[in-house]
Order: structure tokens, then sequence, then C-alpha cells
């Protein structure tokens, strides 16, 4: 484009802005703008020269800023652009602290997630003994079982070993092969020799994982006290779960980096934290004595009929528990087939209404009082009302008798010890109630103690005290009876039972126990149950050559269900040394709860051996009710 100029006054060329008002050319008035070399002067040629000589270019512009629409203030471009550069570098770094500061830990750990595989290493459970350190519980070695499904290259061929090495469902294990992620568990607590024979086939994707799992030497021989654990070992019922810090131990743990498809990595990250064994426990059981009392009350309740059965022996003068069952029991090693009920002990998870057994400790509250003793005679009718019913006695006799307290233990007379109640009196019946610790916790070291049901003084009726007399209108579970009845049998002096003996070869202290009653009562109830066991109802709990002290008692639970039998006992009476109690629910009469505790008397003082109790046949249970309960 060639532009004109207007010509100045002195001939020369006029510089200046192209008009702007539509003329044609441009006013020259202002300052002359050359691209280089001097000014031209008014020579024709000089300005047709072309490109050898310097040219002239119109290079005024107009006096505005590119960021002038932005700021509404011209300023320089160089200004603008290293403005946006100082945004752009300031919005960088607060973006940058937030993934290195506030975002930091977050992102880390979800980085670790995909990078590191942490495995949990297994402390070893603490082993169970019993009192002659023979293992009860232990841990051994194992492996769970698992797949990365990313890495598994023939699935059938992958499925058939899983399931034969595992055992597992083919369609669950076929289906937990296919599925996503990484690391997915098939069978958890596989046995070494197993998890060894599967790991020898070298199946690309099949995961290993050390673990720990529980052993019984015995079998189920004291299931029910030692409890379970689960996959993670931590005790669920039992000891397992009353002593599980104590035989837990610390978990350590195992980190190794692993690539996208989850192999490891070579060389790669790597930390070990190792497992902290737990503490090993000592019981207060004696295999031997356990066995008896197991065998002794399956044969029992299986020949009765019964719905179940209880048996503890205890050593009264210490409160340590050699034997504690229920049956039927139940296998901790298929707990997929355990009745949840079979897994209780229910000597102490379970309530009854005591019967008969209660009234030693009635009689024993009467002896500390003064208001009777042991040779105390009373008139006692055929039938006495309490409250709104007529109670009698198991003999049916329709006339009066006389008899002292003796008699009345002996034949259990419910009619005689309604009077010896009264003689006691509410007040001191309630407060005696509570010294026998009946409704409250025995203080077993046993998880689920039930308290039953006891009533308050202030909640008497007129029947409770009548009721109470003879054993009804409360219900208490075998531990706490067990507990009372030890009082006596310890010269007044209850001890708490409980299982722990030793751990880290110290003894706990389990305290010198709480007195009941004074000596002297206590030995007047003593001699009185010493007659039950040689000449009463509970004759069928006597051996010979020893001196058993026993009280028999049944508790009617309906007429379809039969009796509630009850014996509970200690020998020798006189320095005892061992204390059984037996509870057999629906179990028609005390006469087969009593023999369960003579065939544990006759293995514990050597009349026969295991076998004997099993083979020999003598285990008659009966059907019928003997004179009294």
């Amino acid at each position: 484009m060639t532009n004109d100029y207007r010509r100045g006054s002195d001939g020369g060329r006029g510089s200046g802005r192209p008009s702007s008002r539509g003329r044609s050319g441009y006013q020259g008035t202002g300052r002359q703008s050359y691209n280089a070399g001097q000014s031209r002067g008014n020579d024709p040629a000089s300005r047709l020269r072309g490109s050898g000589g310097p040219q002239v270019h119109n290079t005024r512009s107009r006096k505005s800023s590119s960021t002038e629409w932005l700021t509404g203030t011209p300023l320089p471009r160089r200004k603008a652009v290293m403005g946006l550069i100082g945004l752009g570098l300031g919005l960088g770094v607060f973006r940058l602290a937030g993934y290195q500061i506030v975002e930091a830990d977050k992102l880390r750990e979800r980085a670790d997630a995909r990078r590191l595989l942490a495995q949990t290493l297994y402390a070893k459970r603490g082993t169970i003994y019993d009192r002659n350190g023979n293992v009860l519980a232990s841990s051994v070695e194992c492996r769970n079982i698992a797949v990365n499904p990313q890495l598994v290259e023939d699935v059938d061929k992958t499925v058939s070993a899983l399931v034969k090495a595992t055992g597992i469902d083919k369609k669950t294990c076929r289906k937990l092969v296919e599925s996503d992620g990484t690391w997915v568990y098939i069978k958890r607590q596989v046995d070494e020799d197993d998890a060894a024979a599967l790991e020898k086939k070298n199946l690309p994707g099949v995961l290993f994982e050390q673990a720990m799992k529980r052993v019984y030497p015995y079998g189920n021989l004291a299931s029910q006290v030692l409890g379970v654990v689960n996959v993670d070992n931590d005790g669920l019922t039992g000891l397992e779960k009353q002593y599980n810090k104590l035989l837990t131990g610390t978990n350590g743990s195992l980190v190794r980096e692993r690539a996208r498809d989850g192999s490891y990595i070579a060389g790669g990250a790597y930390k070990k934290v190792a497992a902290v064994d737990g503490v090993d426990l000592v019981t207060t059981l004696d295999v031997n004595i356990q066995r008896a009392a197991e065998d002794a009350l399956a044969e029992a309740v299986e020949k009765t009929k019964a719905k179940n059965g209880s048996a503890l022996v205890t050593d009264p003068t210490t409160g340590e528990i050699l034997a504690a069952c229920s049956y039927p029991t139940y296998d901790q090693t298929n707990l997929e087939n355990a009745k949840t009920e079979d897994m209780n002990l229910r000597l102490v998870t379970d309530a009854y209404e005591p019967g008969s057994v209660f009234k030693t400790l009635v009689a024993g509250a009467g002896f500390d009082l003064g208001v009777v003793r042991s040779s105390t005679s009373f008139e006692v009718p055929a039938s006495i009302k309490v409250g709104d019913d007529t109670v009698t006695d198991a003999d049916k006799r329709d006339y009066a008798m006389t008899m002292d307290v003796r008699e009345m233990m002996r034949r259990s007379s419910n009619v005689g010890f309604v009077l010896v109640g009264r003689k006691i009196g509410a007040d001191d019946f309630a407060a005696y109630v509570d010294k026998w610790g009946i409704g409250h916790s025995s203080g077993v070291d046993f998880p689920g103690e039930s308290l039953g049901i006891v009533k308050e003084r202030d909640q008497y009726d007129g029947a409770t005290l009548g009721s109470m007399s003879f054993g009804q209108a409360l219900s208490v579970s075998p531990i706490e009876i067990a507990r009372a009845v030890g009082g006596i049998a310890n010269g007044g002096v209850m001890m708490t039972p409980h299982f722990y003996k030793s751990s880290k070869g110290d003894e706990r202290d389990w305290g010198e126990g709480e007195r009941a009653i004074s000596e002297d009562a206590a030995s007047q109830v003593t001699s009185c149950m010493q007659t039950v066991v040689s000449e009463g109802t509970g004759v069928g709990g006597a051996v010979d050559g020893y001196d058993v002290a026993g009280k028999t008692g049944t508790a009617q639970e309906s007429q379809k269900r039969g009796n509630h039998a009850f014996f509970i006992s200690f020998a020798p009476y006189e320095n005892p040394e061992i204390s059984v109690t037996v509870s057999i629910p629906n179990g028609y009469s005390s006469s087969n709860a009593a023999m369960v505790a003579k065939h544990v008397y006759r293995y514990f003082y050597g009349y026969a051996s295991l076998d004997d109790i099993l083979n020999s046949g003598a285990l008659d249970a009966s059907n019928e009710r003997i004179n009294g309960d």
C-alpha cells in the first residue's frame, strides 16, 4: 500500500496519522517516522529507488495496552504477562501445598494400599493345662489359603486342586477364583500338611498365609469349660473368653511391596514386626476326674431320657473346680453342627428352683441363729397351709409325726421345714439368704453367670417364707448352691469357686473366703447331711468305706416334664476333700443324680477306673421316686 502525504510549506514530506475522517490521504502535522537511514529529500528519484535505499513506513499506532480491557487502566505488556505468570505460579503452589501437607497422609495411604500388602503374623495363643500339666488346648501353625484371581492361569485346574485341599464346595470355590481383587480367601486355618501338598503344585495365583489354630489333645473333654476361639484367635466362650487378654498375646505384621498384578517385587519394600506369644494358663481341672464326671453324667441323662444335665466337682476348702460339665456337649472342631445351648456350661449359665437341697441352708440359718438345733423336735402335721397352697410331704402320709430337725432332713420333710422357716422369721430368713450369697454372683471366673430370681425382703408375700423354706419360689444357678453348701463343708466359710490356678508359675490368691454361719452350725448341718446319705433319701450316693454327707432335692417342673433332680454332697464329711453337685432337669428322681456323684467318688477314692464307670453297668438310673426327695 502506498501512502500519500500532504506536503509541508517547505516542500518536504509531511508525516502524520492517517486520516480517520473518510478523506483520501493523510493530514500531515505530526512527527516524521522513518524505518532507517537519513531523511529523504525532494528528489523524486530517491523515492523510486525501491529496496535499494531506505524505505518509509507508517509505524504510528494507537497508545493502547493489551490489558486495558481487563483493568480499565492501560498497563505495559511486560507487567501484564508477568502478573499472569505470577498468578499461575501462586495457584500451583497452593495446590501443591494441598497435596504435600493437607492431603499428604490420605494420599500416602491410598498409594500404599495399592502397592503394599500387609499380612498378620498371628501370635501363638497360650496353652491351657490341667492341674497336673496335661495339655487341654494348645495352638499349632496352619495356613490360610487364598487366591489372586488376576494371576490364575487355569481356572479349572486351580478349582479342582483347591477343592481337594480344603473340602469346600466346588461351585463356591469357582466363584471365589473368578472374583475381582488380588487377595481372596478360599479357606482359613487349613492343616499344614494339606496346605504343603497344595503348595507343591505351584499353581499360579494360589497364595498362602501363616496362621494359628487351636487343637485339643483330649478331644471334646471339658469343651464347655475351655470354650472356643474364632479364626482370628479371639476367645468367644468359656475360659478362652474369660482369659482372652492373657492368652492372646500380640499379633505381628509383615508388609511387602507388590506389583500391579499382585505379585511380590523382589527387593521391594519389606517390614516385619514379630508376634509376641500369649501366656500359658494352668487350670484347677483334673482330666481324669473330668472324664469320670462327664461319662457318669452322660449315662444318667441318656438312661433317664432327660433333656440335659450338669455336674460340678470342687475342693470345698479352696474353691478349686476339679471338674465341670454339662450334657449334651459339643465338638470345638465342628462348630457348624454344634447347638448353642450345648455350648453352655449350664451349672453357671442356667438357673432352677433348688428344691430340697435348699433345706441345708435353711437349717444352717436356724442353727446359727440358735432358734433350733439338730435335736429340736416339732409336731409335724400331714399338711400345712402356705399362702393359698397346701403343702404335704413326699410320703403322702395322712397323720402327724414328731420329728427333730435331723429327721426332717433325713426324710426331706417339706412341712417340717415350713415350721423351721417360721421359727427363723421372715426378716432373719431374708438376711441369711443374702449371707449365703443366693441371688448374687458366686465370683466364679467364667462368663455368663446367671443370678437367678430371688425376692428381696420387701417383696415377700404371705407364701414367700413358707415356699422358700423348702426350696420353692426362687431360682438359682447350681454354682451358687455349690458355693453355699461348700461353706457348710468348710466350717461355715464359703470359698470362691474358680478355674484359674496359676500362670507364669505364680498362683492366684483367691482370698480367705466369706463366713456365712458359725463352725458349730456348719457341723450340725454336716451331721444331718451324713444321716441323709447313710440312711435317708441320699443312700444312692453312699460309698463303702467313706462317709459322704449330702442332700437330695427335686423341683416340680411340670406334669409332662417331670421333676428336676438334684444331689449335692461332700466327702469325707469330717474332713472334706471333694464336693460333688449334680443337676438333671426332668431327671425324675434325685437318686439318679446321687448315682452320678457316687461314681465320681468311687473313681476319686480308687474304687473304680474310668472304664469301670462305663462298663460296669452299675449306673442303673431309676424312673421311680423313692421315699422322699
